[in-house]
């Protein structure tokens, strides 16, 4: 195990230090593709195509690099089927379900928060708009 440089003792790895592993991981979780990822299997085991469907927008090559960079990072387990055509499919591990309820609580909260949310940005456009 690699610690970053670190400013603060209590802490084995350091995500605001630019060399430390951690980050990596913070931008697979926290990107667009991959919160909507581990949001959407969190509700269960999908093939490639139904969770294509399920994260409306991504296209399959981003959907396959964030699969493959979850995977890498121990958050999502591949379980390919040797049959004929090949079935797979994706499912959190224990630590992308622990990580993926976080995110939804997240989620939630932004969702939950869009009525303010729109009213800040009608008012934020209507001073920037007046001047």
């Amino acid at each position: 195990m690699t610690a970053c440089p670190e400013e603060h003792e209590e802490l084995a790895y350091n995500v605001f230090a630019k060399a430390c592993p951690s980050r990596g991981t913070l931008e697979h979780v926290t990107g667009r593709w991959g919160a909507l990822t581990l949001g959407a299997l969190h509700e269960g085991s999908l093939r490639f195509n139904e969770l294509r469907r399920r994260v409306d927008g991504v296209s399959e090559k981003m959907l396959s690099q964030t699969l493959h960079a979850l995977e890498r990072d121990g958050l999502v387990h591949r379980e390919a089927q040797p049959t004929n055509p090949p079935r797979v499919d994706y499912e959190l591990t224990a630590l992308g379900r622990e990580i993926a309820g976080r995110l939804l609580a997240l989620i939630e909260s932004v969702e939950g928060s869009m009525d303010e949310v729109l009213a800040a940005r009608g008012r934020y456009d209507e001073e920037r708009g007046a001047r």
